[in-house]
């Protein structure tokens, strides 16, 4: 009798605990929902890009660019190196 009693006991709280996850994550589902639209109702209008005048990269930063490559490329080539041994 006192099994029946503990079982009953375990189905209840078991029963309890899942209809509060159950309700907590409705409530967070709505609450995601609604800020979406709010957030997509007040959010202000994407400005559009001009893309029709590019300016070549300058000298500068491509020489710049050469170097960051060269130091890359030899930091792969001694990684590649040592591991090797």
């Amino acid at each position: 009798m006192q099994d029946l009693e503990l079982l009953q006991e375990g189905l209840a709280l078991m029963a309890l605990g899942m209809g509060v996850v159950f309700v907590f994550l409705t409530v967070l589902v709505i609450s995601v929902t609604l800020m979406s639209k709010l957030v997509g109702r007040f959010q202000p209008a994407p400005v559009a890009v001009n893309t029709g005048n590019k300016s070549s990269p300058s000298s500068g930063s491509s020489a710049q660019n050469d170097e960051v490559m060269a130091v890359i490329s030899a930091a792969v080539h001694r990684y590649r190196s040592s591991r090797r041994r």
